[in-house]
């Protein structure tokens, strides 16, 4: 099957067009709005459907400023752009499931950050759809982000999410690796004819930069 560009599929011309916005109007965000990305969230696929995400919204005016003042403070303060949100999210996990606790046992893999994050790119493209924009924020004060809520130990505090409308979008794309290499066929380090026809089809400036890097350049000039 080969697909035009101009036949992109509408997610991807979502996931294409998200960026990390930093940014925020002071526009209103509907509960409408948010309620369809945490149902986006909701639908998420996760470890033995254990579902253990959890989202506390912060969408009240005063009390998001006395939180933004509390837990960007310090040496978190490069994240204190967030608080011009209207709106954050507190992503959280809850580790009193079974399934959580046997994974990372027997695996070592703590499958809760893959379901959350699941989770949470469902919430972010919704919001791409919706006209939203959002930023995902790991670096805040988790500490005082637990006893402002008073949330209790058996949740995870994992990130925040800063969800309105953009006041300005950056106006490129960011630089993403190339397919060929980041994915591989049938054995390590293989690719296949079909990923250069591909790139040229859909990204003609990334396969140029992919091209120059394999000739021992960092990077093409605009």
């Amino acid at each position: 099957m080969k697909i035009e560009r101009e036949k992109v599929p509408h997610l991807l011309k979502l996931i294409w067009q998200r960026r990390s916005i930093r940014r925020f109007s002071e526009q209103p965000v509907d509960r409408e709005a948010i309620l369809l990305c945490l149902e986006a969230a909701r639908w998420a696929p996760s470890a033995e459907n254990v579902q253990p995400w959890r989202f506390l919204v912060i969408d009240d005016p005063p009390i998001k400023q006395k939180f933004a003042e509390a837990v960007f403070s310090g040496i978190y303060f490069p994240s204190r752009f967030a608080q011009q949100a209207p709106v954050l999210i507190l992503v959280l996990a809850e580790l009193d499931i079974l399934a959580n606790r046997i994974g990372k046992q027997i695996q070592g893999v703590a499958y809760y950050l893959l379901d959350i994050g699941m989770a949470g790119e469902h919430l972010v493209l919704q919001a791409e759809e919706l006209g939203l924009s959002t930023c995902w924020i790991g670096w805040f004060n988790l500490k005082k982000a637990r006893k402002f809520f008073a949330i209790p130990r058996k949740y995870k505090i994992i990130s925040l999410l800063a969800l309105g409308y953009a006041a300005k979008r950056p106006p490129r794309s960011p630089q993403k690796r190339s397919l060929s290499e980041i994915a591989w066929f049938n054995e390590m380090g293989k690719s296949c004819p079909e990923i250069s026809d591909f790139e040229l089809n859909f990204h003609p400036d990334d396969s140029l930069q992919a091209k120059a890097k394999s000739n021992g350049q960092e990077k093409i000039n605009d």
